[in-house]
């Protein structure tokens, strides 16, 4: 616990720096670098064993994953540098929250009618070169199948002429579904923090599908229902066992994402800088 506190505490130090950096090179530095390796600390910290398989696409490109715990996102962050649709209960949490804004989450309210208004956030983030992860279940599940793909979301991707990429995305323990790692029902954040770092490792298994585009031969509803049905077959096959012998490790300093940090005077400009 004391590990991921000094970690949470120096991934803020981080973000104070980058943010004076704004100040004095009168741009936003791009985030995206240091997010991907903070990520990566995250789930260092946390003693998830991560292994990925497949690679992410190398263009912008909209990703679609199934959704099991909060640590997803650092889990699948460490992989594919992109900007999260989270939602906006996130943004509430002390510290974690801050340190999301901090990084380009993209904050959605659930039943809030905010979907179509995100949509378009979401296209024009990925016409300006970034891409955008984010989980049409559209809540948590217990890992151990994918529920319904909501369809709306999917269309930036067709506003933005981007390829979508799905995602699986698998927690496993002794060989099972972890029942440790989802994050569901009221259970609350520190809580469930508490009880995974009480824990063994858990084993987290990334399988990136071939990217596929949005064209207008199907209906939003007919493509989400086929991502829908990749994904959940990916799950299956990790939880048979497939990926077992064929598995990167995180720790590798090839991992697909990774990207050489640049120096706060040298950032890259980010292409939202002007709303920052």
């Amino acid at each position: 616990m004391s590990a991921f506190v000094l970690f949470l505490v120096g991934t803020a130090g981080l973000a104070l720096i980058l943010r004076l950096a704004d100040v004095v090179c009168r741009r936003r530095i791009d985030r995206t670098p240091w997010a991907g390796r903070c990520f990566r600390g995250a789930c260092r910290c946390l003693g998830l064993s991560l292994r990925y398989h497949g690679t992410p696409a190398t263009e912008p490109a909209l990703y679609v994953s199934n959704h099991i715990s909060w640590c997803d996102i650092p889990v699948l962050g460490s992989l594919a540098p992109a900007r999260f649709l989270s939602k906006a209960e996130v943004a509430r949490w002390p510290l974690i929250g801050w340190l999301a804004r901090q990084a380009g989450t993209l904050f959605i309210q659930r039943g809030g009618g905010q979907a179509r208004r995100v949509k378009g956030t979401m296209a024009r983030t990925l016409q300006q070169g970034e891409s955008v992860l984010f989980f049409p279940e559209g809540t948590t599940s217990a890992g151990l199948t994918v529920l319904p793909f909501h369809g709306l979301l999917l269309q930036a991707a067709r506003d933005a002429d981007v390829p979508i990429q799905p995602v699986t995305i698998s927690y496993r323990r002794d060989g099972h579904p972890d029942h440790i790692l989802p994050f569901i029902g009221d259970d609350a954040f520190h809580h469930h923090l508490l009880g995974m770092l009480k824990q063994p490792p858990s084993r987290v298994d990334v399988l990136f599908h071939p990217p596929v585009r949005a064209t207008g031969e199907l209906t939003t509803g007919e493509l989400a229902e086929r991502l829908h049905g990749t994904v959940r077959e990916g799950l299956r096959q990790i939880q048979a066992g497939r990926y077992d012998t064929q598995a990167p490790d995180l720790r590798t300093e090839d991992a697909p994402g990774l990207s050489p940090l640049p120096s706060l005077a040298a950032g890259q400009q980010s292409p939202d800088q002007n709303k920052a």
